[in-house]
């Protein structure tokens, strides 16, 4: 008896993407994290012990990627998530222990909270994403923060606009870099595979730059009540601005984490990383495209399964 079996006639009948081949993404959770045929040659699976290896490698990685194109002379795009956060700590450690000053750098955050306008949060609000970044990552590095005017957040004015910017600065040499978590349902940004569904092929699918007052998965929405919330699923917003596929896949180089373990066995993301590795590129789940890209993956090493029961 398993979920193949039961879901017919259930109320989680229709309830996953109409794309999903659930089957496959079981098969998914019995792989490890052996290469596919697929992955770029230059992809790789990192494994962190605990969250506070992933935090300090991840962010080790971010600042490497700022030094390294301050020390060529370019600038360097960034599209840039509110999660993981325990990264920014240490790229903020590193940058300032080698004084790599970061006027050279633009960053792009993917999404924010939205209502069905597409009006985010006032940013002096603590859930906001734009409080966040400035709290983790552009506050703490003082005098080598990033400049103002070169930090865009997904306002519903603002986010149309991160096409154009991020063509500009490629016209003039910088690379993208893409920082990312994965969701519960496989998303990237908030771009969630339902949202395939819209379209009639897959090159539609990924000529999309972004979307305003996206309407996000149920899935998703209590994977924030857990993460970022305390539970309260009262508090999480039903809608966001998010980036798509069409900036999401101009990334010159890709920084990935999965820390979604809960402790005491208990975790929420193994499937979703798993799914990532394995599924292959489908525009039903919008992170299997990330191992197509040169670049790191790092991850708690109990999400690579074995994903059985726990019945300790």
């Amino acid at each position: 008896m398993d979920f193949m079996s039961t879901v017919k006639n259930s109320l989680l009948e229709g309830f996953y993407p109409a794309g999903w081949d659930m089957a496959k993404i079981d098969a998914c959770c019995e792989k490890g994290v052996q290469r596919e045929d697929f992955w770029h040659k230059d992809f790789q699976p990192v494994a962190c012990d605990n969250i506070h290896e992933f935090d300090m490698m991840m962010g080790h990685e971010i600042a490497q990627q700022i030094k390294l194109a301050r020390e060529r002379g370019e600038k360097l795009a960034m599209i840039i998530p509110v999660g993981p956060m325990g990264m920014y700590r240490w790229a903020v450690y590193f940058l300032k222990e080698w004084n790599v000053k970061c006027d050279h750098c633009y960053t792009f955050n993917m999404d924010e909270w939205a209502d069905e306008n597409g009006t985010t949060l006032p940013n002096t609000d603590p859930a906001a994403f734009e409080f966040c970044m400035k709290q983790a990552f552009f506050n703490p590095l003082g005098e080598l923060t990033i400049p103002e005017n070169q930090r865009n957040f997904a306002t519903k004015d603002n986010l149309p606009t991160y096409a154009g910017k991020i063509a500009a600065l490629k016209a003039e040499g910088a690379k993208l870099v893409l920082i990312f978590g994965i969701g519960r349902m496989c998303h990237i940004a908030f771009w969630e595979p339902q949202f395939a569904a819209e379209f009639a092929s897959e090159a539609e699918w990924k000529a999309q730059t972004h979307r305003i007052a996206a309407k996000l998965h149920p899935l998703t929405i209590e994977q924030n009540a857990i993460t970022s919330f305390k539970s309260r699923t009262t508090l999480v917003p039903c809608r966001a601005n998010t980036v798509g596929p069409g900036l999401l896949f101009q990334a010159d180089y890709i920084i990935g984490g999965a820390d979604g373990a809960l402790g005491r066995g208990m975790g929420w993301q193994g499937m979703s990383f798993l799914t990532t590795l394995h599924y292959g590129p489908s525009m039903w789940i919008t992170s299997s495209y990330m191992p197509t890209f040169p670049g790191k993956l790092f991850y708690l090493s109990e999400l690579a399964g074995p994903l059985v029961p726990d019945v300790n």
